[in-house]
């Protein structure tokens, strides 16, 4: 038991549950960045964990009936025989230093995929529209579960975040609440998949998934806790700056380039912050101006 892991496991954990976001964008860097973990050896470990705390979420969604069981079949007949193939072909791989060198390329390429679709998602859900009659769409939806598939057993990263904007933008009337669930719970045969094809394929290092889990688990359960009653409106522009540092970091980028990526981000969300306080002020200033000028002004001034 790795009890440095243990508190990393903690620290992720909280910030999966507090946001939503998915745990491969944030351990599987963490771990070959600051643990110096090998890039297949992290995949494989956090596929894993994974595997285990993601029917928790999905459990919880099924029985508040916001799972579109139709669009999780379509998606996995795209992304389990996906996952499963990418581990199979990594495997392939003659040279065990390139298989290293793939993953860490994937690793980064997707990190950076996941601050897009992130800020994608943002976007849609401001215009999302009033939820209305789902009609599947079947190629489309297949295409994006083999999408996610090849990412996730590649990476570990991607399904919560690249599957789940794919869905925003085939479906934009499917209800918030629908949109999470659905994603959630086809995650569960995904990861599977991926983490059936690393335990045969992959490098999977029990202690390591041992130790993320120790801490993991407890602290999804407080941070999901926690979501639904303090807002937290920093931790999500906390976590693009980190993810934008990480990718960059694993593409090879040097330290003044990541300097320059992370000062650059911190400036355009501190503007946006700001940005977006002054305008909550000027619409409270004008509501009670309004109230001011209400039909019942007189009553309030006697």
């Amino acid at each position: 038991m790795d009890w440095q892991l243990v508190v990393v496991g903690i620290v992720i954990g909280f910030v999966i549950g507090l946001t939503g976001m998915g745990g491969g964008a944030l351990m599987t860097p963490v771990l070959v960045l600051f643990f110096g973990v090998e890039p297949l050896a992290a995949v494989s470990s956090d596929l894993v964990a994974s595997l285990v705390m993601k029917p928790v979420a999905g459990a919880v969604h099924y029985r508040r009936r916001t799972v579109e069981l139709r669009l999780v079949r379509l998606l996995c007949y795209g992304s389990v025989p996906a996952a499963f193939c990418s581990a199979f072909t990594l495997r392939h791989l003659t040279d065990p230093v390139s298989v290293q060198s793939v993953i860490r390329t994937a690793l980064g390429v997707a990190l950076l995929l996941a601050v897009i679709t992130m800020l994608a998602r943002g976007i849609i859900d401001q215009h999302r529209p009033e939820p209305g009659t789902l009609a599947p769409r079947p190629v489309p939806t297949v295409l994006v579960g083999v999408l996610g598939g090849v990412v996730v057993g590649l990476t570990s990263v991607g399904s919560g975040s690249l599957i789940i904007v794919s869905l925003s933008l085939l479906y934009p009337g499917l209800a918030v609440a629908r949109l999470v669930g659905t994603d959630l719970v086809q995650a569960i045969p995904l990861v599977g998949s991926a983490a059936l094809g690393h335990l045969l394929f992959g490098d999977v290092h029990f202690d390591l998934t041992a130790s993320i889990l120790v801490g993991a688990l407890p602290a999804v359960f407080f941070g999901a806790r926690l979501s639904s009653t303090a807002r937290f409106g920093m931790i999500r522009p906390v976590l693009l700056i980190v993810l934008v540092a990480s990718g960059l970091a694993l593409l090879g980028a040097s330290n003044v380039v990541l300097w320059v990526v992370a000062a650059s981000t911190v400036l355009s969300v501190t503007s946006w912050l700001v940005g977006r306080g002054r305008s909550t002020a000027r619409q409270r200033r004008q509501a009670g101006a309004a109230l001011e000028d209400g039909p019942h002004a007189h009553l309030r001034e006697d």
